[in-house]
Protein backbone atom coordinates (compact mmCIF):
# COMPACT_ATOMS: atom_id res chain seq x y z
CA UNK A 1 0.00 0.00 0.00
CA UNK A 2 1.23 3.31 -0.68
CA UNK A 3 0.10 5.39 2.04
CA UNK A 4 -1.36 9.20 2.41
CA UNK A 5 2.14 10.69 2.43
CA UNK A 6 3.60 9.69 -0.56
CA UNK A 7 0.66 9.90 -2.52
CA UNK A 8 0.15 13.75 -1.63
CA UNK A 9 4.22 14.26 -2.31
CA UNK A 10 3.51 12.55 -5.96
CA UNK A 11 5.72 9.73 -5.75
CA UNK A 12 3.50 7.00 -6.38
CA UNK A 13 4.46 6.94 -10.27
CA UNK A 14 7.76 6.80 -8.97
CA UNK A 15 7.14 3.64 -6.57
CA UNK A 16 5.22 1.93 -8.90
CA UNK A 17 7.95 2.13 -11.27
CA UNK A 18 10.95 0.99 -8.11
CA UNK A 19 8.59 -1.86 -7.58
CA UNK A 20 8.08 -2.76 -11.39
CA UNK A 21 11.98 -2.46 -11.88
CA UNK A 22 12.54 -4.75 -8.98
CA UNK A 23 10.55 -7.65 -11.02
CA UNK A 24 7.11 -7.54 -9.09
CA UNK A 25 4.03 -8.16 -11.17
CA UNK A 26 0.61 -6.03 -10.29
CA UNK A 27 -2.24 -8.08 -10.42
CA UNK A 28 -4.82 -5.58 -8.92
CA UNK A 29 -4.47 -1.94 -7.70
CA UNK A 30 -6.91 0.65 -6.20
CA UNK A 31 -6.64 4.44 -5.55
CA UNK A 32 -9.23 4.66 -2.23
CA UNK A 33 -9.37 7.23 0.51
CA UNK A 34 -9.74 5.17 3.21
CA UNK A 35 -13.01 6.04 5.80
CA UNK A 36 -12.11 5.75 9.54
CA UNK A 37 -13.87 2.36 9.31
CA UNK A 38 -12.04 0.89 7.01
CA UNK A 39 -8.49 2.39 8.71
CA UNK A 40 -9.50 0.85 11.89
CA UNK A 41 -10.47 -2.78 10.46
CA UNK A 42 -7.01 -2.89 8.52
CA UNK A 43 -4.51 -1.75 11.28
CA UNK A 44 -7.25 -3.60 14.02
CA UNK A 45 -4.20 -5.86 15.19
CA UNK A 46 -2.73 -2.64 17.22
CA UNK A 47 -6.46 -1.17 17.92
CA UNK A 48 -5.14 -0.79 21.97
CA UNK A 49 -1.49 0.23 21.49
CA UNK A 50 -1.05 4.32 22.03
CA UNK A 51 -0.66 5.06 18.56
CA UNK A 52 -3.56 3.87 16.96
CA UNK A 53 -5.73 6.65 16.86
CA UNK A 54 -3.31 8.99 15.16
CA UNK A 55 -2.16 5.96 12.82
CA UNK A 56 -5.99 5.77 11.88
CA UNK A 57 -5.72 9.72 11.23
CA UNK A 58 -2.93 9.87 9.49
CA UNK A 59 -4.13 7.07 7.12
CA UNK A 60 -7.57 8.74 6.54
CA UNK A 61 -5.73 11.93 5.87
CA UNK A 62 -5.66 11.43 2.03
CA UNK A 63 -5.89 8.85 -0.51
CA UNK A 64 -3.71 5.30 -0.52
CA UNK A 65 -2.64 3.19 -3.75
CA UNK A 66 -3.57 -0.59 -2.48
CA UNK A 67 -2.39 -3.49 -4.93
CA UNK A 68 -1.36 -7.15 -4.71
CA UNK A 69 1.80 -8.00 -6.64
CA UNK A 70 2.62 -11.08 -6.92
CA UNK A 71 6.91 -12.62 -7.87
CA UNK A 72 8.35 -15.79 -6.41
CA UNK A 73 9.52 -14.88 -2.91
CA UNK A 74 7.50 -11.38 -2.79
CA UNK A 75 6.55 -11.13 0.92
CA UNK A 76 10.73 -11.42 1.72
CA UNK A 77 11.84 -9.19 -1.65
CA UNK A 78 9.40 -6.82 -0.94
CA UNK A 79 10.49 -5.91 2.50
CA UNK A 80 13.96 -5.62 1.45
CA UNK A 81 12.71 -2.97 -1.34
CA UNK A 82 10.58 -0.94 1.01
CA UNK A 83 13.30 -0.96 3.44
CA UNK A 84 13.38 -0.30 7.51
CA UNK A 85 10.02 1.30 8.78
CA UNK A 86 11.85 4.35 10.39
CA UNK A 87 13.56 6.02 6.81
CA UNK A 88 16.49 6.96 9.09
CA UNK A 89 17.64 3.59 9.56
CA UNK A 90 16.85 2.26 5.87
CA UNK A 91 19.35 1.69 3.30
CA UNK A 92 20.20 3.61 0.64
CA UNK A 93 17.91 2.90 -2.33
CA UNK A 94 15.17 1.21 -0.80
CA UNK A 95 11.48 2.99 -1.24
CA UNK A 96 11.17 4.20 2.70
CA UNK A 97 15.00 5.93 1.80
CA UNK A 98 13.72 7.59 -0.60
CA UNK A 99 10.39 9.11 -0.16
CA UNK A 100 9.84 8.74 3.50
CA UNK A 101 9.45 11.65 5.91
CA UNK A 102 9.46 10.16 9.22
CA UNK A 103 9.08 6.62 11.11
CA UNK A 104 5.10 7.56 11.12
CA UNK A 105 4.67 9.27 7.62
CA UNK A 106 6.57 6.33 5.92
CA UNK A 107 5.21 6.27 1.97
CA UNK A 108 4.49 2.50 1.99
CA UNK A 109 3.09 -0.58 4.07
CA UNK A 110 4.17 -4.03 2.90
CA UNK A 111 2.86 -7.37 3.94
CA UNK A 112 5.10 -9.10 6.56
CA UNK A 113 4.51 -12.47 6.04
CA UNK A 114 2.35 -14.76 3.08
CA UNK A 115 -0.69 -15.54 5.59
CA UNK A 116 -1.07 -11.13 6.07
CA UNK A 117 -0.25 -10.52 2.29
CA UNK A 118 -3.42 -12.82 1.97
CA UNK A 119 -5.59 -11.22 4.85
CA UNK A 120 -4.89 -7.80 3.48
CA UNK A 121 -5.07 -8.92 -0.16
CA UNK A 122 -8.62 -10.07 0.21
CA UNK A 123 -9.79 -6.67 2.65
CA UNK A 124 -9.13 -4.79 -0.37
CA UNK A 125 -9.82 -6.76 -3.28
CA UNK A 126 -12.07 -9.38 -4.05
CA UNK A 127 -11.15 -12.12 -6.03
CA UNK A 128 -12.70 -10.95 -9.44
CA UNK A 129 -10.81 -7.73 -9.11
CA UNK A 130 -7.70 -9.43 -9.52
CA UNK A 131 -8.76 -10.49 -12.98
Amino acid sequence: MIKPDAVANQHTGKIIDDILGAGFKIIAMKYVHLSDAMAEGFYAVHRERPFFKDLVSFMTSGPIVAAILEKDNAVEDFRKLIGATNPANAEEGTIRKKYAKSIDANAIHGSDSNENAEIEGNYFFSQFERF
